[in-house]
């Protein structure tokens, strides 16, 4: 039977239907997201291609009906189906008017559900491999977009990891994707149906992140006022994202290696430690080789999390996605801005695919989102910022300075990341506090 295309998200908090509804959808040869809740329903409407939602209403916490509504105003073209154990007209009629196009009531037949699916899936949305002409492939993975050598690589990188818990470094530099690899193995692997946390190691102040990843009890602290569960805890059955982990202080270092060698965790303030499983991932822009030989990382947590180390390659070395990239960044922000139908000229796109791209996908994304705001009817040259206009700097000149030289880098990377000191710091390899001082 040929492959359907249509990627289906499915939404319940209770497991069974998730299986059992996911196991229909297989048989019909659907692939399928599962979510067993209305913040990690988001989280993949975010950071993948859904071409129908499936959604209980009665959840705890955020309800179904919330998420008809969210999926209504921020992704309109993705028609929505509810499934209810808990039947009522004014349910119906209320889903129904927040942008559902069919309602099944629990326990229905396969075949109900097939002819609902059928139903609601737009007709393009089903598309056999026979049928499918060449020019319609998305090239799009997960939220990951391209077609080059280097993205292929990487999608293969994730497709050999994504079912298992083995611990998975991420490297590369900034903007290049590090958080959207790891959603990658968490929503395309089988633990798709669990937790995914997130946690940025660097902005979270030091004295406060070992509290934060691992909790703590009632009174190990001033101010630890009842028990708490940390980011372990939470991930506890999926995975847990660690980014910027080379800025984690070498106390939280050690109390990571032990929870990766035991499988456990200590909340602070405890004697007893708790078995836990979960999958680690950790991202960083750092040499954490350098850091090893200055002392400020540690070797053992290095090897303990270098499992399976995936780089994100610099958006540089596979510039042939650039038009892609740069389409699928329009797309986006046409829906958010009301701006259907604008399009890249010729000339404003040899400009993007010449432009070296030291701020990465991410400067891409700023630049198509800034330029679509100013455009009318088309992004031409006069839409994009002066600084991608001009050639790469001649670096065999030598009618310039080093100071001169480093003061151009400097300012163009401000204006890559829209100012923000914190990025262009990251993409220099310096602090804040080092930056201030050379843009002073």
């Amino acid at each position: 039977m040929a492959l359907k295309k249509a990627n289906i998200l499915i939404v319940d908090d209770d497991y069974d239907m998730l299986e059992l509804v996911q196991r229909q959808l297989r048989e019909e040869n659907f692939h399928s997201y599962q979510a067993a809740s209305v913040v990690e329903a988001i989280d993949i409407l975010k950071f993948n291609a859904v071409d129908l939602l499936i959604t209980d209403l009665q959840m705890p916490g955020i309800g179904g009906m919330e998420l008809i509504k969210y999926v209504e105003e921020h992704f309109p073209n993705v028609p929505k189906l509810v499934i209810t154990g808990y039947p009522s007209i004014d349910g119906a009629l209320n889903s129904i008017k927040s942008g559902a196009l069919d309602y099944l009531v629990k326990p229905f037949t396969k075949e109900e559900l097939s002819k609902a699916v059928e139903n609601s899936l737009p007709k393009r949305s089903i598309r056999t491999e026979n049928n499918s002409p060449e020019i319609d492939k998305p090239f799009i993975y997960a939220g990951i977009v391209g077609k080059s050598e280097k993205i292929e690589q990487l999608i293969d990188l994730i497709e050999r990891v994504k079912n298992n818990r083995a611990t998975v470094l991420i490297q590369g530099e900034s903007g290049t994707g590090k958080e959207l690899v790891a959603r990658a193995i968490h929503y395309k692997g089988s633990f798709a149906a669990n937790p995914f946390i997130a946690v940025n190691c660097g902005a979270i102040p030091e004295e406060l992140l070992e509290s934060e990843l691992f909790g703590y009890k009632k009174g190990a602290f001033t101010g630890a006022n009842d028990n708490r569960q940390g980011f372990f805890q939470a991930a506890a059955g999926g995975t847990i994202f660690l980014d910027e982990i080379g800025t984690a202080p070498l106390s939280v270092q050690t109390r990571l290696l032990r929870v990766l060698q035991e499988k456990e965790v200590r909340r602070i303030g405890e004697q007893k430690a708790q078995k836990i499983e979960v999958r680690v991932i950790a991202a960083t822009n750092s040499d954490l080789k350098q850091m090893i030989k200055k002392g400020t990382f540690r070797e053992d947590l290095y090897y303990r999390l270098n499992v399976m180390q995936i780089e994100t390659p610099p958006l540089r070395d596979h510039k042939i996605d650039i038009p892609l990239l740069a389409k699928n960044f329009l797309k986006k922000y046409a829906t958010e801005y009301a701006k259907p139908g604008i399009e890249i000229t010729e000339k404003a796109m040899e400009i993007l695919e010449r432009h070296n791209w030291p701020g990465n996908v991410r400067e891409l994304e700023n630049v198509i989102q800034r330029a679509l705001i100013m455009s009318e009817k088309s992004i031409d040259i006069k839409q994009l910022p002066d600084y991608l206009k001009y050639p790469t700097p001649n670096f065999e000149s030598n009618s310039k300075s080093l100071q001169q030289v480093e003061k151009e880098h400097i300012l163009k990377i401000m204006a890559s990341v829209d100012n923000n000191k914190t990025k262009a710091a990251e993409i220099l390899q310096i602090d804040r506090k080092t930056l201030r001082k050379k843009l002073k």
